[in-house]
């Protein structure tokens, strides 16, 4: 059975191998950690199968830029190959999004696949005039879920990322 809990100090060694893994050695593991490193108010998942992390998800400070919103960004997400289209990935998008939700967080993004995302409300950011800060980045696959559509700004505007994704970019 699979629990999805907070990280907790003693996973980051298993948070770095799930991410090294599952991107194959890309920047994602290190950005992980530079994030814990620098920013305080990160919110950061695992999947726990018989005491091992087989799964993490992260969420970090996105600011819209025309007027100061802060919401969150998910970016990595990442389960263990061979734990892969077992529903981990589901659970983790599902039990953060519910916690973000509950804390008052008014908006997530993702820059990811649309038919993965949409299933769990996200949709495309260009429907609220929300852009990437990146360029290049296909309409679709640049997406947000709404919690609190009152609080975006009618006039939309450019959402970032923290500065150490740009790496990944």
């Amino acid at each position: 059975m699979i629990e999805i809990r907070e990280e907790e100090p003693c996973d980051q060694a298993a948070v770095r191998h799930v991410n090294e893994v599952a991107f194959e050695n890309g920047p994602e593991a290190a950005i992980v950690d530079k994030l814990r490193a620098s920013c305080d108010n990160y919110v950061s998942f695992v999947a726990v199968e018989q005491g091992n992390v087989v799964g993490h998800i992260l969420f970090t400070p996105a600011t819209l830029d025309n007027g100061g919103l802060v919401g969150k960004g998910l970016a990595p997400m990442a389960v263990l190959p061979s734990h892969q289209r077992q529903g981990i990935g589901s659970l983790l998008v599902r039990y953060g999004l519910e916690h973000l939700r509950q804390s008052g967080c008014p908006f997530v993004i993702v820059l990811g696949h649309p038919e993965y995302y949409a299933r769990f409300g996200f949709e495309r950011a260009s429907h609220y005039k929300l852009l990437s800060q990146w360029e290049g980045i296909p309409d679709e696959a640049f997406m947000v879920v709404v919690f609190d559509p009152d609080a975006l700004p009618k006039a939309g505007g450019v959402v970032k990322y923290r500065d150490e994704f740009d790496e990944a970019m």
